[in-house]
């Protein structure tokens, strides 16, 4: 806590204003919120000079003290400090207590926000008010509950906290039981990697070789170290684990472990992180997690129009199909189509459950083995029948390339996929003819 010192009353006796008191005082305990004359300001000594109020004086003192700049609002009018400390009111009493070493104190009420302090485990907070803010968002996807506070440290570093983690409390005057204020010891690389996204590997290869799969991107794979909720989370296809820590620590250069769990993190290079952690049979795992060029909205971004943009060069080059056997492929505008006359492709190619109506998807790739063969490849989603015995719409998909008239699709059975790519043609190619309606 910092110390206050008494000043005799001949030194300073013409009044400068009026202003409340932010931060409890210890001697004389005078609570936040009360009205107080101002006598002095010094800038060198960081301090105000200000009166005490006659009912917080004892015997032998004197009736002027010093409060830190940051610790007292200045409002000039007695009136003008009177009508501020109503405003206060409903929360000049009120402190929090961080019970997450680490939180951080934001620009922002938002967790995406810069931090401008890092609270230890027990330090405490004076709370200013109670703000709007975006939601907080838990490691499970749920929100928190909780609501943003702005926030006063005791060295007057003000910003937002999100209150999941902080007790509060009200107190009335005198000494607060706070830990030693100030910041953490500064660790770069921590913050550097607290500060990105981290998602698995298998995206920063689906990047690489330039492939994206737009329903694995969406599902938001990640690593969340949980700094703000004390909830870490591995949130994979075939893993869902959460670890509640009390703190992250570090454990070597450039690695950390998260306090109460078995979870520990090393950074193996600036964009690769590696987390291990024990399995239930008493083993350890280890999974690696990337730090994307971009983020994962704007990758799906630009993989949507990507594909948009594939599917419009089908669209305005018909956007209908015709061929002698096969019937008539017309693409609509909205990303679906229609396939009438088709039934000399049901069974082998299109199920017999399948309508002749779907949708489109230019979702898949070109292997480079084949990749001078054809212009593309795409997927048609059919409309099923009801009561389909499996249920689900099928798929179907094809190769293509497509030239000012003609419109020629192989199909590529599923014997032709690995993942979203197309590696090979099938043994022996069923390719149809399609020819631009008119020509």
């Amino acid at each position: 806590m910092i110390g206050l010192m008494l000043i005799p009353l001949s030194s300073c006796s013409q009044r400068l204003g009026w202003g409340i008191l932010l931060w409890t005082t210890e001697e004389p305990a005078i609570p936040s919120g009360t009205v107080l004359p101002v006598y002095i300001r010094s800038n060198i000594d960081r301090v105000w000079v200000v009166g005490i109020p006659e009912g917080y004086r004892t015997r032998g003192t004197l009736n002027k003290f010093e409060v830190p700049l940051a610790q007292f609002e200045f409002l000039g009018s007695k009136q003008k400090a009177r009508r501020r400390a109503a405003e206060f009111a409903p929360y000049a009493r009120v402190y929090g207590e961080n019970l997450q070493d680490g939180l951080p104190i934001r620009q922002d009420p938002d967790n995406s926000s810069r931090r401008v302090y890092r609270l230890k485990t027990g330090e405490i907070v004076k709370i200013l008010t109670r703000v709007a803010g975006a939601p907080a968002i838990s490691t499970t996807g749920d929100p928190l509950p909780g609501d943003w506070y702005r926030v006063m440290a005791e060295d007057g570093t003000t910003g937002y906290c999100f209150s999941y983690r902080l007790k509060l409390f009200e107190h009335s005057g005198g000494a607060l039981a706070a830990a030693p204020a100030g910041e953490a010891e500064e660790d770069p690389d921590l913050e550097d990697l607290l500060a990105r996204i981290w998602s698995p590997e298998s995206y920063g290869t689906m990047i690489a070789d330039g492939r994206i799969d737009l329903e694995d991107l969406s599902r938001h794979w990640r690593f969340s170290p949980g700094q703000d909720t004390g909830t870490a989370r591995i949130f994979l296809p075939n893993l869902d684990q959460t670890f509640s820590h009390t703190g992250i620590r570090a454990a070597g250069e450039r690695a950390w472990r998260f306090e109460g769990t078995s979870l520990q993190m090393n950074l193996r290079s600036d964009t690769t992180l590696a987390v291990q952690f024990s399995t239930p049979r008493g083993g350890f795992q280890s999974l690696l997690f990337v730090a994307l060029p971009a983020e994962v909205e704007d990758l799906i971004m630009q993989e949507t129009a990507r594909r948009e943009d594939l599917f419009n060069r089908l669209y305005t080059q018909g956007p209908d199909f015709v061929s002698a056997n096969y019937g008539t492929l017309s693409f609509g505008e909205g990303g679906n189509f229609t396939w009438t006359d088709n039934r000399l492709l049901i069974p082998q190619v299109i199920p017999a459950a399948a309508l002749e109506t779907g949708s489109v998807a230019m979702d898949l790739y070109l292997s480079p083995d084949i990749r001078n063969l054809y212009d593309g490849a795409f997927s048609l989603r059919f409309d099923a029948s009801r009561g389909t015995a499996g249920g689900g719409a099928p798929v179907v998909r094809f190769l293509y390339n497509l030239d000012a008239q003609s419109f020629r699709v192989e199909y590529a059975p599923v014997t032709s996929l690995n993942g979203n790519m197309v590696v090979r043609q099938a043994s022996s190619p069923t390719v149809i003819y399609f020819y631009r309606a008119g020509y």
